[in-house]
């Protein structure tokens, strides 16, 4: 497959799209020395990072970002469906972020509206968007979680099906859980679409998001928004 010479894939109107409180009043007193009341009947809370507050541009290959250091974007050569390969200079390395207005208004379920998170080299200013080339990206945890949710916008169908996309979640740098989708392969023109991936396990230090296909690196074009991370409680 040839790529454009910036790596990148543009979303636009005209091109083919997906189209697609609970209010509590209970009057309940805690006893004295009720954990239950003390420490929460919930649990702990969920810290969202929806990127809502940078500017659109380039923000080079590593950031720290809410209690979270992107780092290793792409940076390694694969394949493609078709049996044509890419080298890392032809997906870029960087950590991108998009106004992707235009994309909420066809996915309103997808993340939180302006700004998406993308990698590789380009963008398009303004609502409008580029999906960007995702091989991998790494990102740490400055504290331990048990359990992450990630929004994506992707491309189905065209040269992208059968391409694997993968979030593990690792301790120590062993992987403790993952989640993976298969992206669809409809035949026709690519399709942008959205899911979501999640995973959880008693504690993990690091995410890994990254795409394969027949187990080699790939680079499917993809935006993520609403990394939801649920901290480990500490010990009363």
């Amino acid at each position: 497959m040839s790529l454009p010479s910036n790596g990148a894939a543009t979303y636009g109107l005209g091109a083919s799209l997906g189209l697609a409180l609970i209010h509590a009043s209970a009057s309940l007193v805690a006893p004295t020395g009720d954990l239950v009341f003390v420490d929460g009947f919930d649990g702990a809370q969920p810290s969202i990072s929806n990127y809502d507050d940078l500017i659109e541009g380039l923000l080079g290959t590593s950031i720290d970002y809410n209690g979270v250091s992107y780092h290793d974007v792409n940076g390694i050569g694969g394949v493609f469906p078709d049996g044509s390969t890419f080298t890392a200079n032809d997906v870029g390395d960087q950590l991108i972020i998009e106004d992707a207005t235009d994309f909420y208004g066809v996915h309103p379920d997808y993340g939180s509206a302006p700004n998406s998170l993308t990698f590789g080299d380009a963008y398009v200013p303004g609502p409008n968007l580029s999906l960007g080339a995702m091989v991998r990206v790494s990102m740490d945890l400055a504290e331990p979680a048990n359990a992450a949710t990630v929004d994506i916008g992707y491309y189905e169908n065209g040269p992208w099906g059968g391409i694997e996309i993968h979030l593990d979640a690792l301790d120590a740098g062993t992987v403790v859980a993952s989640d993976v989708l298969t992206i669809a392969d409809g035949g026709g023109r690519d399709n942008d679409t959205i899911a979501v991936l999640s995973v959880s396990a008693a504690s993990f230090d690091s995410l890994k998001l990254y795409a394969t296909y027949n187990d080699q690196p790939s680079a499917p074009r993809v935006i993520m928004d609403d990394l939801a991370l649920t901290p480990v409680l500490a010990s009363p």
